[in-house]
């Protein structure tokens, strides 16, 4: 499969990806966990079909320490038993913030009281902020076609 566009060959979508990278270093930084945070991306982009954010995502886990297990385990992560509470709490609200179209009401109550049982005001901040950025990712990459399976553990750092 060929991209149907160089995002980086475009000047505007240069720019526009220089400030998501930039907004995603502000999440990468906070005091959400690595691993919440691959593992979240790695479920939006399953959900959104962004095979380019699929491998990406998985390559840096492994790359960051993260077991090829739990990995292979995201998709079904409500049968799973490697995953913390904490874990599963981020992975509904990513679910419910990815399929907002999904849902009438979007996010549930139980859902957000649930996931701020696990994390503070700026862990949340962040995982809100986390699904809104991969879900943008992943949009960009499933309309321009980004094939997958070529990304190298931070190759866009």
């Amino acid at each position: 499969m060929e991209a149907r566009l160089n995002p980086f060959a475009s000047q505007t979508m240069s720019k526009f990806l220089k400030h998501l990278i930039a907004a995603n270093k502000v999440i990468v930084e906070s005091t959400l966990p690595f691993a919440t945070q691959e593992l979240v991306k790695l479920r939006a982009s399953q959900i959104n079909g962004c095979g380019f954010c699929v491998d990406m995502h998985f390559k840096d886990a492994v790359h960051g320490g993260e077991e090829a297990t739990r990995l292979n385990l995201v998709a079904a992560w409500r049968e799973a038993t490697v995953f913390t509470d904490a874990e599963r709490a981020a992975l509904e609200l990513a679910e419910q913030g990815t399929r907002l179209a999904d849902a009438a009401g979007g996010v549930t109550d139980e859902a957000w009281a649930n996931a701020a049982k696990h994390y503070d005001e700026e862990q949340l901040a962040a995982l809100v902020s986390l699904i809104a950025i991969i879900n943008a990712f992943n949009r960009g990459n499933v309309i321009a076609r980004m094939p997958a399976g070529g990304y190298r553990p931070g190759q866009h750092a």
